[in-house]
């Protein structure tokens, strides 16, 4: 009896190898229609109607995350293929990056970093390369899930205000977070310190343009942790060049990575990441066990550990 087939964006990590044991057969992205089984996303490829329409056979569609952005859900759902993903696990890591990012962003440590490693670091200057300060400050959040829930209970760790912005109001972020509901245009305008955990959707596609980003205080930053997509990184960059906002610290860009030329890579008030947000070795291997287990309970006709559809 043949193996699985399961068309992957190869390579995948060799975790994900392992936990696969073997089982099924994996086939490269760009393989001519024929019997595919399963579809595995692990650097987010697109998955659309007419991929799913290639390969008729298609019994799930497993990811390697929580967002399915990339993925046609509806389109899946109307086909009776279950699309899974990886919830709940990767929350406080990618919580840790944001902190992080906001923190080299308000406290210039890239910048610093580079400077110290230079010539030009001969003394010390108690005057030079002065930051804002993220103790005390105000944080607005834009989506309180979970990753979101996650950045306000750091956020109360520094003695921080928090305002947030969600689709829904949260009674846990009010209650047990001490945080605050903030129109969009009151945060934008109040936060010291803007952090965006939502999700692509199409209303959120370019949620922060030349706009939203001309509301901010001049003193403030910008971190997204999010998708790239959410922010727009033309108007951004303007606005970091002309110094009407301190600073922005980004995880993710629209497109990934940028182009080499795009003028982002040429500040030196912004902090690019590419991608990390769940990079921990116990948040990645747990992302692959649940994506694998997705996999395989999806083969076998059963329901998934995590399902969008």
């Amino acid at each position: 009896m043949s193996l699985p087939r399961v068309l992957a964006d190869l390579p995948v990590s060799q975790t994900v190898l392992d936990l696969l044991g073997g089982l099924v057969e994996l086939v490269p992205w760009d393989a001519a229609p024929g019997r595919v089984d399963a579809v595995y996303t692990y650097g987010h490829p697109p998955v659309g109607a007419e991929l799913m329409d290639r390969f008729p056979d298609l019994k799930v569609i497993s990811n390697f995350g929580v967002g399915v952005d990339h993925i046609d859900v509806r389109a899946a759902a109307e086909r009776r293929i279950p699309v899974g993903n990886t919830p709940g696990i990767l929350d406080g890591a990618t919580a840790d990056l944001a902190f992080a990012l906001l923190l080299a962003a308000g406290r210039r440590v890239v910048e610093g970093d580079r400077y110290a490693r230079g010539p030009a670091f001969t003394h010390y200057d108690p005057s030079f390369m002065l930051g804002r300060e993220v103790h005390g400050s105000t944080i607005g959040i834009f989506g309180m899930g979970r990753i979101g829930r996650q950045v306000a209970k750091r956020a109360n760790g520094f003695g921080m205000k928090v305002l947030y912005h969600n689709r829904n109001r949260s009674d846990e972020a009010e209650i047990v977070l001490g945080a605050r509901y903030a129109p969009k245009d009151e945060l934008l305008a109040t936060a010291d310190h803007v952090v965006l955990t939502l999700p692509l959707t199409p209303d959120t596609r370019g949620f922060i343009g030349a706009a939203e980003l001309a509301l901010m205080k001049p003193t403030a930053t910008l971190v997204n942790v999010a998708r790239g997509a959410v922010v727009d990184k033309d108007a951004l960059a303007v606005a970091l060049a002309a110094r009407r906002l301190f600073a922005a610290a980004l995880d993710v860009t629209d497109p990934e990575p940028l182009p080499r030329d795009h003028p982002l890579l040429k500040l030196d008030n912004v902090v690019i990441t590419p991608h990390l947000g769940s990079a921990t070795e116990e948040t990645r291997r747990r992302m692959a066990e649940l994506s694998v287990q997705n996999l395989f309970a999806g083969l076998a006709g059963k329901p998934l550990m995590f399902s969008v559809t």
